[in-house]
C-alpha cells in the first residue's frame, strides 16, 4: 500500500470538531489519507496485508469523523485502539485522546454479534479479535454494514468476512445481506425462527434480506464533496 503511512494526519479535522455531516465526511477522507497516504478511492488492495490495512484505516476514519471517543465507536478499549494504531499506522496516535479511558459500555446486541464472529474466526490473532469487536459495534449503526465500516462497497465486506471469518461467510450460500445474515444465524443457533415463511422467495421481507446493497461509500462522498485545496 505504498506510500507508507504518514507520521501525522494530513489536514484531518480533529474528532468531535465537526458540527454537520458534510464536515464529518470530509474529515473521514482526510483521516484515511493521513493514515495510509492515499485517498480511499485511489488505494490498491490486491495484497491481503494491504487489504487489512485498508479495512482498519476505513474503520478508524469513519468512526473518528463521527465525533466523540473513537474507541467507543469501534467497540475497542482505548488501549486496544492505541495498540492497533501503533502497529498498523505508526505515528498516527494523534487520533487518540488521553482522557478517553478504557471502559466500553456493555450492549447485549453488540455482544451477541461479537460472540458469533469470534466463534467463527479463521485465526485467533489480534486482527481477528479487533475485527470481531469493531464489526459487531458498527453493526448497530443504521446504514448498510459495509457503509458503516467505511468500506467502498459490499464486496470489500464480503472479502473481509471470507478472509477473517471464513466458516461463517461460507454459510451465507444465498448471498443474504450480511447484517440480516448475522441475526438469522444467531436466531437459528438459539433455536428461534425469525422468518415468517419457510421459503425465502415467498416471504414479504425478501428484499430486506436479499436486496442489493449499493450506493456511494461514505469516504467516497467525502472525497467528492471536499472543497478544492487552497492554492
Amino acid at each position: 500500500m505504498a506510500p507508507a503511512a504518514s507520521p501525522v494526519l494530513a489536514g484531518a479535522i480533529p474528532p468531535g470538531f465537526c458540527r454537520d455531516a458534510a464536515c464529518g465526511a470530509r474529515s473521514a477522507a482526510a483521516i484515511y489519507r493521513g493514515l495510509t497516504g492515499w485517498w480511499p478511492a485511489e488505494v490498491s488492495i490486491h495484497d491481503d496485508d494491504d487489504f487489512d490495512a485498508h479495512v482498519f484505516a476505513s474503520l478508524i476514519a469513519v468512526a473518528a469523523s463521527e465525533g466523540g471517543a473513537v474507541h467507543l465507536r469501534l467497540g475497542l478499549s482505548a488501549a486496544e485502539l492505541k495498540r492497533l494504531v501503533e502497529r498498523r499506522f505508526p505515528g498516527a496516535t494523534i487520533l487518540l485522546r488521553p482522557d478517553d479511558g478504557d471502559a466500553v459500555p456493555h450492549d447485549d446486541e453488540v455482544a451477541m454479534v461479537h460472540d458469533l464472529l469470534r466463534a467463527y474466526a479463521s485465526r485467533d490473532d489480534e486482527d481477528a479479535r479487533w475485527l470481531a469487536a469493531m464489526v459487531a459495534r458498527r453493526a448497530v449503526e443504521p446504514n448498510h454494514l459495509w457503509e458503516d465500516l467505511g468500506l467502498r462497497d459490499r464486496s470489500e465486506l464480503t472479502r473481509l468476512l471470507q478472509r477473517h471469518f471464513g466458516a461463517l461467510a461460507a454459510k451465507n450460500t444465498r448471498n443474504m445481506r450480511w447484517k440480516r445474515f448475522f441475526y438469522r444465524t444467531m436466531c437459528e443457533t438459539d433455536g428461534f425462527v425469525m422468518c415468517a415463511t419457510p421459503v425465502c422467495s415467498h416471504c414479504a421481507d425478501f428484499e430486506a434480506c436479499f436486496g442489493e446493497e449499493t450506493g456511494e461509500s461514505r469516504l467516497a462522498r467525502a472525497r467528492r464533496d471536499a472543497p478544492p485545496p487552497l492554492s
